[in-house]
Order: C-alpha cells, then structure tokens, then sequence
C-alpha cells in the first residue's frame, strides 16, 4: 500500500515506520525534521505543519491510507495543540479523499470501571494528562464523524521499548491488565497490531486496544 504516516520520527511514530517498511509498504513520512529519517528506497521523507492544512492535505492525495501519530508534544500547551493539529488531520484527509485514517490513541480515555476513565484517575501522571486528554478530545472529534472511515488504537497504561514478539491481546473501550495487574505492550508489538488492522481492517469507525 502507499501509506502517509505523520508522526514518523516520534517514539511511535517510528515504530510503525520500521514495521510498515518490513511489510513492503510504501510510506510517505510527514514530519517536521525529516533529516531525522534514515534513507529506505520505500520511504519519502516530507517536512510538513500539520496545521497547514492545504499543505497537508496536497501530500496526503492519492495515499492509501494515513496512520497520524501525532502528539502535540513538541508545544507548551499539549492539549491544544494536539486538538488543533488533530482536526488539521481530519480536514485534510476528507480534501484529499483518502480513504482511511488510522490514529494512534491514547490509553487515558478506556475504562477502568462503567464510566470511570484512566486519565480521570487522582494519580494520572500530570507530564502525560495534556497528550491524555487530547487524544480523548481525538476521540470524541472522531465519534462524532457522519461518515470518515477510522480507527484508532488506544495502547495500555504503558507503552516502551522492547521486543517485536507478535503475541498480544486485543480488547475494546476497556484497559487491558495481564495476572499480574500490568497493562502493558512494546512500541514493536504496537506497530504489529496497527499495520495488522491496515492491512486486514477488524475495527472500522471503532477504537481498540492493544496488551499483553
């Protein structure tokens, strides 16, 4: 497939980069530093603002797919600029006519109980609560589309680095835990699941998640 991923050079965002081009996927990488990317004959490099929406929207055209591994990390207020990129991403996707979006969620908005979400924990990290909240924002944006066809893939309570295994559970609007009360996946096994669902869609208009 050709594929425009934004976000390709973040902690996730590379993750799925490696994985897409061990697939044989094409991808069209759209980031702000794009020397950043090491050279791979399937790989277009692109620097783009995502707030940019024409610019955006002129590199997503005749794509597959776009997978947004967008965070809002790099600014001060995270969450706004996470809800401002994120809607950038949408408007762009629809002017190109791209088919699919995929996006890379987050685990604060599944439950913990009926109603009772991560991020509104007492203890939620404070460094994390903005990129939280925001990707909860993405979601309900998201929702609340008539007729965009996404998915998005929340991880568990934490996501690191580690091993590419291929053995991991799936679940819905819940946190997954394993025996030990861990929630719990590797950026590898991450990248597994997303390019698993872009290759054989399971979850339209849905979010998802992934754990050991």
């Amino acid at each position: 497939m050709n594929i425009a991923l934004i976000g390709a050079s973040g902690f996730i965002g590379s993750g799925l980069l490696q994985e897409a081009l061990a697939r044989g996927h094409r991808v069209r990488a759209l980031v702000g530093r794009p020397e950043r990317l090491t050279p791979h004959p399937a790989l277009a490099a692109v620097r783009v603002d995502v707030a940019d929406t024409a610019a955006l929207a002129a590199q997503l055209a005749g794509q597959d797919a776009v997978i947004s591994a967008y965070s809002g990390h790099a600014h001060d207020d995270v969450r706004a600029a996470y809800v401002r990129g994120f809607a950038s991403i949408v408007a762009a996707v629809k002017q190109a006519g791209v088919p699919r979006l995929l996006v890379v969620g987050g685990a604060g908005s599944l439950e913990v109980a009926p109603g009772v979400q991560v991020v509104d924990a007492p203890d939620f990290p404070a460094q994390w609560k903005g990129s939280a909240l925001g990707a909860r924002d993405a979601l309900l944006m998201l929702r609340a589309e008539p007729a965009l066809a996404w998915t998005m893939l929340s991880p568990p309570a934490l996501i690191q680095p580690g091993e590419r295994t291929g053995r991991f559970r799936l679940g819905g609007d819940q946190l997954l835990v394993d025996a030990q009360g861990k929630s719990l996946i590797s950026v590898p096994d991450y990248a597994v699941a997303m390019i698993d669902e872009l290759e054989r869609p399971a979850h339209p208009r849905a979010r998802f998640t992934v754990a050991y």
